[in-house]
């Protein structure tokens, strides 16, 4: 029977780079070390093809260096393309991302996040469907639990990053009210927004100060399921002239609808988005949106998924606010109610 080939060991990379075995586990982990030097034993490692041993690294340390990533629907642009930066960084800080779709429902959610804590990830990052559900409470006490978006109440999570929501929806129902927009439709995920700014309570409060009519359309992030909420709106008997989506993917289903429908935008209907993927720039006419941080988001989850790993630390909860990216998809309407 032929010899296997000898596994590389982290003493053989300590060897190539003059470090001892202790800095050269910390720089691979990107823990307790400069940059520079992580840098060059990632480059020592990778040379000598060095993979490290997850059974034996979770038996040393308690750890697996797999970090779970609990997304409420793959089927939103922006969280396919937010999940896969998180894995892009976190891979560069020596971590693999198991990344996950509830399909927005909260049962899927429950059940998936039991399993990734059963299956002993070192942190779970999650963008909830049910952000007050109380599987977060145990699954806080099973793993390190970090929110993107939504604050989770009554979950003791190490840390969370959300959306200042009031501030977006505030913005964009009072710039749709200058361009004479009265009666608008809002239509959102069905996990609505953070807890603490949920869309419907912004809305309805924004809307009776300004006088509109707005009204609330759950809808799916999906370009069919959007569109088919879209088309049903568009041909009640007293249709909005603008959609508020708080997801591009929704606006898109907007657009499909208004189409199929022979509908102009921004002639006969606005439309604005809520996080500005680059495929709203293609969009003819351009669709107006909200910009949220990602590339500040992602550090920030990463830096605090981190640190609450190797350090047990919790940070503060950190609120990021959009930015208005105007663009073509909103105008006057054809006809202003008096």
């Amino acid at each position: 029977m032929p010899n296997r080939p000898q596994r590389v060991t982290q003493r053989d990379v300590a060897e190539e780079t003059g470090l001892s075995i202790a800095a050269v586990s910390y720089a691979l982990r990107g823990i307790q070390v400069p940059p520079e030097t992580q840098q060059r034993v990632r480059e020592a490692a990778e040379r000598l093809g060095y993979q490290a041993d997850p059974i034996a690294r979770a038996l040393a340390s308690g750890r697996t260096g797999y970090i779970g990533v609990l997304c409420r629907s793959l089927t939103d642009v922006w969280q396919q393309g937010t999940a896969a930066a998180l894995g892009r960084r976190l891979l560069h800080c020596g971590r693999h991302a198991v990344i996950v779709d509830a399909s927005n429902d909260p049962a899927l959610e429950a059940k998936l996040a039991s399993q990734l804590a059963d299956q002993r990830v070192d942190a779970l990052i999650v963008l909830p469907v049910d952000p007050g559900a109380a599987h977060w409470v145990d699954v806080a006490r099973r793993t390190v639990l970090i929110s993107i978006g939504d604050g989770l109440p009554g979950a003791s999570a190490h840390a969370e990053v959300v959306f200042d929501n009031e501030a977006g929806i505030t913005d964009a129902l009072h710039g749709l009210a200058d361009f004479g927009h009265r009666h608008i439709a809002v239509m959102t995920p069905g996990g609505l927004t953070t807890p603490d700014r949920p869309a419907e309570v912004v809305a309805d409060r924004v809307a009776r100060r300004l006088g509109l009519q707005v009204t609330l359309h759950r809808s799916s992030h999906d370009l069919d399921g959007a569109a088919a909420v879209a088309r049903e709106v568009l041909t009640t008997a007293d249709p909005p002239t603008a959609f508020l989506c708080m997801a591009d993917s929704m606006a898109y289903g907007v657009y499909a609808a208004a189409r199929e429908l022979g509908k102009e935008i921004p002639d006969d209907i606005s439309v604005v988005g809520y996080d500005d993927h680059p495929l709203s720039r293609l969009l003819t006419p351009p669709l107006s949106t909200y910009r949220w941080p990602v590339d500040v988001l992602v550090d920030l989850v990463v830096e605090r998924t981190i640190k609450s790993i190797s350090e047990g630390r919790r940070s503060r909860r950190k609120v990021l606010s959009p930015t208005a990216q105007p663009r073509g998809s909103v105008g006057t309407p054809r006809t202003t109610p008096d």
